[in-house]
């Protein structure tokens, strides 16, 4: 990897790594959510300490003498440039011999760029911005090694760029891309058990956190595991307190955030000179718009898939039917659902949006307590038991339906996808074959869903109350099915073909907070972790990160669908979440249940509040089907054969309705900023 290029992190970086987190950590539990924008216009160095050994530089000389430049960077102005191809990738063309010579930008119509003219400052001295380049160059690669290793995704054109900065030829490399269960064909059953492969007969053993496979026992006892990429700690905390160290510099701060200022405003200046284009460009695009342009709800939990009105309906017509029906125990006897309601001194016919009160509304703005008390319908637990639970007395019949209404009302509404969550807590081994049971029997199939497994941080909850002896346990509990029937799907048929319908795994809680625990060598392993306290956020992804590697190369080795790290990320809490996203997830997505259809009144709302043009939504809407987990077919059937390109090219407005002009501007702009880095780097060799 190119990682290796560089110099290994020294004792002084990673003794300032732990200074920084460990204010992060005292601070967080009193401060509001920090903005990635809130640093002064001059940020000044605050640690100067850390200029001599942060990276090593190379003196910067004059040519009358030794004397260090301390004005800014001044420089005419860089071109803006594109990879040219494969076999030319380490020679980068300009701008417009590219636009002139390439087929790209053939369906492309002309439109007003955005330039730079003049000298280019940045803000920074020309050391500290040589600096920021090679800081930044090592965080994509860092990232880029770590989506490689799991079979995550990282776009072609960075890779292009940093092979260029190595003086490298780039290779596009399929092997690297994550696995997606095609779509069922017509007739097929997607649940069909007869095709599971073979029993592989390997031995599994958890060890410090992670699943590891053996070909034997005899080969566990010798510990001589397969070779698969199973992460190594120390080069995470490496790579993290690198991370750690740059995000905290000065220069980086100020460096970055002109940068994203600049950015924001360079946006605002193109949509006001090309606007009208684009709108031109939809405009003559026949049949499509953005109500019938595919998008993905990429973020929302399996119980809040139908909106207030659906479940409201769907209790009333329950007890219509089923008021007699025993649905509800109690240590003391069972209830029927008559029972229930006159327990809660409540009657259906009287229920009304209002009173159920499951939507999120502004009362719940970064409320995770309050957020969650809103998936109880009418405050009580009983309901949200018996209509939203999968394992309860009536074996999750009634969730069962309501999930399969709201698929059928997806498959009318034909355009619209999403992706819900179920949750599996690590309390017991147990939950991987409950839940896929209530999955397969009651036959829960759609075309336009997908599913997530959400894992709540919640150990010190289990650990309390005496349910798990140690956190191993419950990574234990999380991984270890799946792993067995990865090895043996014959023996767990039930689980193996809920998996194929599985796209990723997401971690979730209340993230302001905090642990108090700084993730680093000198932490507990996972088994030693005893105590009640939480483990950080640090903590749980990279422990997920690490076994999901592991997974996705047997997965991938046995020709099966690979997994992604989705977690949930950036909502409140310290920036050091950010930074292990960065490092550990494919993406990160959120989303709410509103009062009417949940996606398309999200739209509406941003809509208005954003102030979004229609070719704004529709590349909302694009870019939403890029990052969800569907197959590979799936999205080629609706962004386009050629949706793995990145620009123009990749783009086939007559089904994405997203301008030519607008991924134009996208990619350009992309390029210049990757360029920019690229021309730094070189400055200072």
């Amino acid at each position: 990897m190119p990682l290796l290029k560089l110099p290994a992190i020294d004792d002084a970086t990673r003794s300032f790594a732990e200074k920084v987190f460990a204010s992060e950590v005292k601070d967080e539990g009193g401060r509001h959510e920090i903005s990635p924008f809130d640093v002064d216009e001059i940020c000044p160095i605050l640690h100067h300490e850390m200029r001599a050994h942060l990276f090593q530089r190379e003196a910067l000389s004059t040519p009358t003498g030794g004397r260090r430049k301390k004005r800014f960077f001044g420089q005419k102005t860089i071109s803006l440039s594109v990879p040219q191809s494969e076999t030319s990738s380490t020679k980068l063309s300009h701008i417009d011999e590219y636009i002139s010579s390439s087929p790209t930008y053939q369906t492309v119509p002309d439109f007003q760029r955005v330039q730079i003219t003049g000298d280019y400052s940045s803000g920074v001295t020309v050391e500290d911005f040589q600096m920021v380049c090679k800081g930044l160059y090592r965080a994509l690669c860092i990232r880029e090694k770590y989506m490689q290793k799991s079979f995550q995704r990282f776009p072609k054109t960075p890779s292009q760029y940093l092979r260029n900065i190595e003086g490298e030829a780039w290779v596009a490399n399929e092997s690297f891309y994550p696995v997606f269960t095609p779509p069922m064909k017509k007739r097929e059953d997607p649940f069909r058990t007869d095709n599971l492969p073979e029993n592989l007969g390997y031995h599994l053993k958890m060890k410090d956190g992670v699943v590891y496979i053996y070909p034997n026992e005899e080969a566990a006892s010798k510990e001589e595991p397969k070779p698969l990429p199973y992460p190594n700690l120390d080069t995470f905390l490496d790579d993290m307190n690198f991370l750690l160290a740059l995000i905290a510099r000065g220069p980086v701060k100020t460096y970055t955030h002109r940068r994203l200022k600049f950015l924001s405003s360079k946006f605002q200046v193109h949509q006001m000179l090309n606007e009208m284009d684009e709108l031109k460009e939809l405009k003559s695009n026949p049949h499509r718009d953005f109500y019938n342009c595919r998008k993905v709800d990429t973020h929302i939990h399996a119980a809040a898939c139908m909106n207030q009105k659906h479940l409201l309906r769907f209790i009333k017509k329950s007890y219509q039917l089923d008021a007699d029906r025993v649905v509800y125990s109690t240590k003391e006897k069972n209830l029927t659902l008559k029972e229930i309601f006159a327990k809660l001194k409540m009657h259906p016919y009287d229920l009304t949006v209002d009173s159920l009160d499951v939507h999120a509304g502004r009362q719940t703005f970064q409320r995770f307590d309050k957020f969650n008390d809103k998936y109880n319908p009418v405050g009580a637990s009983e309901l949200r038991d018996i209509y939203l639970k999968t394992d309860n007395y009536i074996n999750g019949e009634y969730f069962a339906t309501i999930i399969k209404e709201v698929g059928a009302d997806l498959v009318d509404a034909k355009y619209q996808h999403t992706e819900l969550r179920l949750s599996i807590y690590g309390r017991s081994p147990d939950e991987w074959s409950k839940l896929s049971t209530w999955f397969v029997r009651n036959h829960i199939y759609c075309p336009n869903m997908t599913w997530i497994i959400q894992v709540p941080r919640i150990y010190d909850v289990f650990r309390s109350k005496n349910f798990l002896p140690h956190f191993g346990k419950m990574l234990e509990n999380i991984f270890m099915p799946v792993f067995e029937a990865t090895i043996n799907p014959q023996d767990h048929p039930d689980l193996s073909v809920f998996l194929k319908h599985i796209t990723g795994f997401d971690s979730v809680d209340d993230e302001s907070k905090h642990s108090g625990h700084m993730f680093s060598s000198k932490s507990p392993k996972p088994q030693e972790w005893i105590m009640e306290k939480n483990p950080s956020y640090t903590y749980y992804a990279y422990y997920m990160y690490a076994n999901i590697t592991v997974l996705n190369s047997l997965r991938k080795e046995r020709g099966m669908n690979t997994f992604l790290f989705r977690p949930h990320c950036g909502e409140a809490g310290a920036l050091t979440h950010l930074m292990t996203a960065f490092m550990t997830a494919d993406n990160i997505s959120h989303g709410l249940n509103l009062k009417k259809e949940p996606l398309m009144e999200e739209y509406a709302i941003a809509a208005q509040v954003f102030k979004l043009s229609t070719c704004d939504m529709c590349e909302v809407a694009r870019n939403s089907v890029l990052q969800c987990g569907i197959s590979h077919e799936e999205k080629a059937k609706f962004l386009g054969d050629n949706y793995l390109e990145e620009g123009p090219t990749g783009n086939d407005i007559r089904k994405t309705n997203v301008a030519q002009i607008r991924m134009a501007y996208r990619y350009e702009t992309w390029c210049y900023e990757l360029n920019l880095i690229a021309e730094g780097i070189k400055s200072g060799e």
